[in-house]
């Protein structure tokens, strides 16, 4: 179970690395697509959940690995799910069913991880 863990968390850390730092340092570069596809107009609170996602995927990896408070992976996971959970209903609300699965099975697999980590 350790190593499908750590495989787990890597790709996740991966996923919201990929997306967090496309929020938060490309946003003038892909302002109009990240808007329509966040479906939010405040270019500061795109940058915000991109900070976060950015961080979720740090703390996804980094405690665990150093050993130096643990217990921050699953706080990280959790994080990561409350975002997931505004992206969800997000996608609902537009009737986007194909990303509302997407982040229906991320917000699934950081549950895994969050428990397993606590």
């Amino acid at each position: 179970m350790n190593i499908f863990s750590w495989i787990l968390q890597i790709l996740l850390a991966l996923l919201f690395l990929n997306s967090g730092y496309s929020k938060t340092f490309q946003y003038n570069k892909k302002e109009d697509e990240l808007k329509k596809m966040d479906h939010l107009e405040s270019g500061n609170f795109i940058k915000f959940i991109g900070t976060a996602e950015l961080l979720g995927a740090i703390g996804l990896i980094l405690p665990k690995a150093l050993n130096i408070l643990p217990v921050l992976t699953a706080w990280a996971a959790v994080g990561l799910g409350i975002v997931m959970l505004g992206a969800m209903f997000t996608h609902l609300r537009y009737k986007e069913y194909q990303n509302f699965a997407f982040t229906t099975t991320v917000l699934i697999l950081l549950i895994v991880v969050a428990v397993y980590r606590f």
